[in-house]
């Protein structure tokens, strides 16, 4: 499996509004200033994080975007799927039914190995512990 700019920027734009107070909508303009990346672009992976029910919208003079859950429920799992479908490093592992020979394959059960295992460290890791590691991490340079 290889993470697509989308999948990447995604998980900074989502780790970015898990460290904004929750009562605050962040707008893209800012998010963008803040993590580097394009406000089109932006827009556009929160309009697949929105259809992915991990961000919201609020509406008005004091909107922008917030997160649906709590940091300590959001999986980087979630996040990687709403951006780039499955973790499979292999299309059979998803869909056998692509290969006459997924039944027997040695090495179709060496992938399917590896995407639980992908998935695992995904799906145990939250926005919660990225926001934690941020924090520590600015404690250690001083900013």
């Amino acid at each position: 499996m290889k993470v697509s700019t989308k999948g990447r920027y995604a998980i900074r734009a989502m780790l970015d509004l898990a460290l904004q107070p929750t009562e605050c909508p962040t707008v893209i303009k800012d998010i963008s200033r803040r993590q580097g990346i394009s406000s089109l672009y932006l827009e556009q992976l929160f309009g697949l994080l929105k259809a992915g029910g991990l961000a919201g919208s609020v509406q008005g003079p004091k909107g922008g975007f917030i997160l649906t859950k709590p940091p300590s429920e959001i999986s980087l799992l979630e996040i990687l799927q709403a951006m780039e479908g499955s973790t499979a490093a292999v299309s059979c592992v998803d869909n056998p039914m692509l290969c006459p020979r997924a039944d027997s394959c040695a090495a179709r059960k060496l992938w399917i190995k590896v995407k639980r295992a992908i998935d695992s460290v995904l799906e145990s890791t939250t926005l919660e512990d990225l926001a934690k590691s941020e924090a520590r991490s600015q404690v250690e340079t001083g900013q």
